[in-house]
């Protein structure tokens, strides 16, 4: 993966990232199955950054005319994420599903 690709990452960005997942994990029970919550929390995501993109124009015609780089650059980020932290649940599945699973069957 190209570091052009990447976004440049904060001392803090990994302590906001698991904010926002415990946060997620905290919707999930009995009436909330996870696929909902991970539903809600991508739609958040994506209105988030609908917002903040939207706060760099002067104008929605001028926003609109970049709509294509800016959808690019989003769905390129969230590829690469997704793709980074799919190979590493595959590479440590027995650590990181077996504790999930058990600590799911004692709620």
């Amino acid at each position: 993966m190209s570091n052009e690709n990447k976004t440049p990452i904060d001392g803090n960005f990994y302590k906001r990232a698991d904010a926002h997942i415990q946060l997620a994990n905290g919707h999930i029970n009995e009436t909330t199955p996870p696929a909902d919550a991970t539903n809600s929390l991508m739609f958040a995501s994506s209105r988030f950054n609908a917002w903040i993109t939207a706060m760099g124009f002067k104008s929605a015609e001028e926003m609109k005319a970049e709509k294509e780089e800016i959808v690019n650059f989003f769905t390129t980020q969230y590829k690469h994420m997704f793709e980074e932290n799919f190979d590493n649940y595959v590479d440590n599945f027995e650590q990181f599903i077996t504790g999930a699973k058990a600590s799911q069957e004692k709620k």
